[in-house]
């Protein structure tokens, strides 16, 4: 079971001010997933809080000290066996909410989270192994 985790603790889901970073590290092929402030925890998608293994994450791809903008990534959040978080995961339900107790609605941090460089869901974007970008599409359609 997946979830949603683009809406933050600090706006809502104004896109433009997400402050999870992904961090391309060169070395390993991999992103690093960080929630660099308390601000930025991801808040309110439904199914987190108790239920999901998986989220596409919406986070700010960062390479070489480039920020390219938001971009998807696909992120284990909890052990298949166990169902705990995965290492580097802070997750959790926030609770009751007037009206609405029905809904799974949680919460969650990452701590320098790896994901595989394949991970990341952008149909229009691109990263290398060497950390170059490529914009794939039409750009109108992007937009």
């Amino acid at each position: 079971m997946g979830c949603y985790a683009q809406t933050e603790m600090g706006h809502g889901s104004n896109i433009a001010g997400i402050e999870t970073t992904a961090t391309l590290d060169l070395k390993t092929d991999e992103f690093v997933i960080h929630s660099p402030t308390v601000s930025s925890t991801k808040f309110w998608p439904g199914g987190m809080g108790l239920w999901a293994n998986h989220a596409v994450v919406f986070a700010r791809a960062i390479v070489d000290e480039n920020d390219y903008g938001v971009m998807p990534f696909m992120c284990q959040i909890r052990e298949f066996e166990t169902h705990l978080p995965c290492k580097g995961i802070k997750v959790g339900d926030i609770g009751p909410k007037f009206g609405y107790n029905s809904k799974d609605n949680g919460w969650m941090m990452f701590d320098q989270v790896r994901v595989p460089r394949f991970n990341m869901l952008c149909r229009y974007g691109y990263f290398d192994k060497d950390g170059a970008f490529e914009m794939r599409g039409n750009p109108k359609g992007i937009y």
